[in-house]
């Protein structure tokens, strides 16, 4: 019977050092504070896969750029370096050309209507596009509609002309601004405020949460709604992790994301709300324009180029006819 019990004590103890050998620690990264939608989604998602897996896979969340900004943050994952992230469209769309439509302006009227893609068959003809290049999509965020605000009055569309606007790394954004006679200034999300701060540009353009969190709204009170594009951004993994986990493994992380993805759309509604009422009180303006049909004709260069790239054309063509 000692013996019998003896076994069981090594064997115990041998299956525990195996556990812990076992655990892996996963590195994720997003740009956001601690608090906002995103990085409550991604702590919940890492509570569910540490649940599901036995605590086998553990993960820490690197917030606000702390590892470095979005182009960055996209090839540290394509090499390894860090194992999941929450991207905007914006740097995805240069790994993945076809994603590039995404970012184009008055594209979709809400996040309701951009959804009914994502989470349809274009959204699974995306994933399959990124997973090639890199990218596994475990869930679609909702990064809001975009406005412009600026350190100055804006009430019109002539406004914003000769104006050097902020602008994330995108093709498309870069563009869009040049579009609208202004000049587009590409900065890191983090270094935004400090060039309002410092008169280096006049205006950003981004969603109201993110307007809000970054205090933003201090500086530039001036709101010019235009929403002029409605955000979808989207939690991944690399795909050398991926490629790594077991079936089970896989398919928790996947539910995981969607889970994290239904809370994340969740939160951002009632943090839109939030920040709206906040930056209100603290005496932001906000000018919807009465007729975006203007700005939406300055477009056309942009639309023809990427109807015209076989890479976009599908893609743009079966937003456009839905």
């Amino acid at each position: 019977m000692r013996t019998f019990t003896k076994t069981l004590l090594c064997l115990s103890l041998a299956l525990g050092a195996s556990a812990g050998i076992a655990q892996t620690k996963l590195r994720a990264w997003n740009i956001h504070p601690d608090g906002y939608p995103v990085t409550e989604a991604m702590k919940s998602f890492a509570e569910q896969v540490g649940k599901a897996t036995q605590n086998r896979y553990q993960i820490e969340i690197f917030s606000n750029g702390s590892l470095g900004d979005q182009p960055k943050a996209v090839q540290m994952l394509k090499s390894g370096e860090i194992d999941l992230a929450e991207f905007s469209s914006g740097p995805l769309s240069d790994a993945v050309p076809g994603i590039k439509v995404l970012n184009l302006p008055f594209l979709f009227t809400d996040s309701a209507h951009m959804f009914r893609h994502l989470d349809g068959k274009l959204g699974e003809r995306f994933a399959a596009n990124l997973k090639s290049a890199g990218f596994v999509v475990l869930g679609w965020y909702d990064g809001g509609g975009r406005s412009f605000y600026c350190a100055k009055p804006i009430n019109t569309l002539k406004d914003l002309s000769g104006a050097n606007i902020r602008v994330q790394q995108s093709e498309i954004y870069i563009e869009m601004v040049k579009l609208m006679d202004a000049k587009p200034v590409a900065l890191p999300f983090k270094d935004v405020l400090g060039a309002l701060q410092e008169g280096k540009v006049d205006c950003a353009e981004n969603n109201m949460p993110s307007y809000e969190s970054t205090g933003h709204y201090k500086v530039a009170k001036n709101v010019f709604v235009t929403n002029h594009v409605v955000s979808a951004e989207a939690l991944v993994v690399s795909t050398k992790l991926w490629d790594k986990l077991s079936t089970e493994d896989k398919a928790a992380f996947s539910a995981a994301g969607q889970k994290s993805a239904t809370l994340m759309r969740a939160l951002w509604t009632n943090r839109v709300a939030t920040a709206l009422e906040l930056t209100t009180k603290q005496g932001s303006t906000f000018v919807k324009p009465r007729d975006v049909s203007p700005m939406v004709r300055r477009m056309s260069p942009l639309y023809g180029k990427y109807m015209a790239d076989p890479t976009t054309r599908e893609e743009l063509l079966t937003i456009i006819a839905k």
